[in-house]
């Protein structure tokens, strides 16, 4: 089965906007909490840190992952379909 790259990479990008929005969202109205959820996560002590956020940094972020994320997702069904059509199938 081949997968489409471009289609792919755009679903990447868009399901990583609608995470980013909602985790900012959570920060913005949960910010202890999520904090206390990062630190968790990373296996950190984060409780001496703060949030930073801003509506142009959830706007730079949202951006910036986004875009990689669509980078990424192509790239992965690209060798995807690259491995698919190297394989031998009996």
């Amino acid at each position: 089965m081949k997968i489409n790259a471009t289609k792919f990479g755009l679903a990447a990008a868009l399901t990583f906007a609608i995470l980013w929005l909602v985790c900012s969202l959570l920060v913005w109205l949960l910010p202890s909490l999520m904090m206390d959820m990062t630190g968790h996560m990373i296996h950190g002590n984060w409780s001496q840190m703060g949030w930073q956020l801003s509506v142009s940094g959830i706007f730079m972020g949202l951006i910036s992952w986004s875009v990689l994320a669509g980078v990424y997702g192509w790239l992965l069904a690209t060798i995807y379909n690259k491995l698919c059509s190297s394989a031998v199938i009996h």
